[in-house]
């Protein structure tokens, strides 16, 4: 099945697979602060979506099926060298590009240190909110315009990958407020927000090194070094 049909199918049409609006990477810094809980709204409307007839963790695969029982195995996979396709060898990397293996090993550790407080939390994720595949329409409401890495894992990726993509923003620190304010009860927030971020962030990493992005690379390493302090002020 065509993986906009099945995500319509699955949220019961509640998300619009092809939003009319501005794309969200020219909002100014103001108008972010404006309208975050647009965006935060909209993700935990998707992690509202009704997954009980669906099992497993990870990215759906070309049968919409999330593959991993566990969201451990899910981690593993994900930086398997034994793999087919793209990443295929990739540790040969840590030779030939920014990405150095104690880097990757310190950043890996973080991931599976806080991988138990992610297993359980299966929740439907877009897993690719950086603000160029989002909408703002007139009215201000968000939309994800690609669900080509959708899947089951924990919610928290999609507002991880925000940071990822415009730490300046604040997003971990503007949803913990959000959730004081909405009585949302994110248990081990701190935890499962450092687990899924650093997951995403190492991975972001590698694709970047990979295509000799320095600048990239850079940026993203100066994030993933930060966050851990940020969260500890919050929590």
């Amino acid at each position: 099945m065509n993986r906009d049909i099945f995500i319509k199918n699955l949220t019961g049409d509640k998300i619009e697979m092809s939003p009319k609006g501005r794309c969200a990477n020219e909002l100014s810094v103001e108008e972010f602060e404006k309208g975050y809980e647009n965006f935060f709204d909209m993700i935990f409307g998707i992690a509202d979506t009704d997954i009980s007839s669906l099992t497993g963790y990870g990215e759906f695969d070309e049968d919409n099926k999330a593959p991993f029982a566990t969201f451990e195995e899910f981690v593993r996979e994900t930086f398997n060298e034994d793999q087919e396709g793209y990443w295929h060898n990739w540790t040969q990397m840590f030779e030939t590009t920014f990405l150095k293996k104690d880097y990757f090993d310190k950043i890996y550790a973080k991931i599976m240190q806080y991988a138990p407080f992610c297993e359980g939390q299966r929740f439907l994720a877009n897993n690719n909110t950086f603000f160029v595949n989002m909408i703002v329409d007139d009215a201000g409401k968000t939309y994800c315009a690609d669900w080509g890495r959708a899947g089951i894992m924990d919610f928290l990726m999609d507002f991880a990958i925000l940071d990822l993509n415009k730490p300046y923003l604040l997003v971990p620190e503007k949803l913990y407020e959000y959730a004081k304010r909405k009585n949302i009860d994110i248990k081990n927030y701190k935890e499962r927000f450092l687990c899924m971020a650093y997951f995403k962030g190492l991975h972001t990493l590698m694709w970047h090194a990979s295509i000799d992005d320095l600048e990239s690379c850079e940026s993203i390493t100066a994030s993933l070094n930060e966050l851990e302090e940020r969260m500890n002020r919050l929590v």
